[in-house]
């Protein structure tokens, strides 16, 4: 079973989200990049990653620090960063629903992320409560307004570390955790969540985090990440999941469940070539 239900009457879940591409269609160092006209955030991701200089979800950080082109950003960009990111459709109903819970269940929401809390908050605003958003600590300076310190930053490990200071703050039990992400940075804290019985919900085609994460949901809708929790958790069939979606002036269009193996295979050796191999072999005897 994927998660050891009780009769306990409190069933109280802790429901953490990554937020870029997750949450969110958008990386925020793209949005950042793209405001300030800076080129080459790709390429510079991609060159931090292949000397393994910081952790997976950390790269913004590392350029807001340590690269000139970045090192001009201030508080206000973040801001308007966290303004331009382009939410899923139905962020907001998926936060409402999680706040009213369903049947005996309630869930706290809460967001997790490497990207600096002041754009998660920004681009969160009047959806997720300020105190649910956990993202990079950033010390302004006070007269030239220019990041002076990072104090922390929740990425790889660091997301599993804030995610056991959550569950042991709420009371939860590690088995009563929910994790939804999208990438290989969120590869850590899902191999965690798995060994301790919680249920990983991956909304990307990524493969390294598809073969960890114990569900798959991929849509334009952030609603959607509600389908393992009521099939998993509550134990709803499809029928009343539909149901719950029409009851928001949502009718599923379609709904398919696909189990994915891939394959890659080396070709073979040509025959012609075996075969002259093997009279070799012969004429060598």
């Amino acid at each position: 079973m994927m998660m050891n239900q009780t009769n306990d009457a409190a069933k109280h879940y802790l429901f953490a989200s990554d937020f870029d591409q997750t949450l969110s269609f958008n990386d925020s160092g793209v949005v950042l990049s793209e405001m300030l006209g800076l080129d080459g955030f790709h390429e510079k991701v991609a060159g931090l990653a292949k000397v393994n200089l910081v952790q997976q979800g950390a790269e913004l950080t590392y350029l807001l620090r340590h690269d000139p082109q970045y090192r001009g950003v201030r508080r206000e960009h973040l801001v308007e960063t966290g303004k331009r990111v382009r939410l899923k459709q139905n962020v907001e109903l998926l936060a409402e629903f999680l706040q009213q819970g369903v049947e005996n269940h309630r869930f706290t929401f809460c967001v997790i992320s490497a990207s600096p809390r002041v754009v998660v908050q920004s681009a969160l605003e009047g959806i997720v409560p300020p105190e649910h958003i956990f993202g990079t600590e950033l010390d302004f300076d006070e007269h030239t307004g220019e990041i002076s310190a990072v104090r922390r930053v929740p990425a790889g490990y660091g997301k599993v570390a804030l995610l056991q200071e959550l569950e042991a703050k709420l009371h939860i039990r590690p088995d009563y955790t929910v994790y939804v992400g999208d990438g290989s940075s969120d590869m850590h804290v899902m191999q965690h969540v798995n060994s301790l019985d919680g249920l990983t919900i991956a909304v990307s085609e990524t493969k390294s985090v598809g073969r960890i994460a114990r569900r798959s949901v991929l849509s334009d809708n952030a609603l959607s990440v509600l389908v393992p929790v009521l099939e998993d958790i509550v134990r709803w069939d499809s029928a009343k999941i539909r149901e719950l979606f029409a009851s928001y002036g949502l009718a599923l269009q379609s709904w398919d469940k696909i189990r994915t193996d891939w394959l890659t295979f080396h070709e073979p050796a040509p025959r012609r070539e075996a075969s002259e191999k093997h009279a070799l072999t012969i004429l060598a005897a």
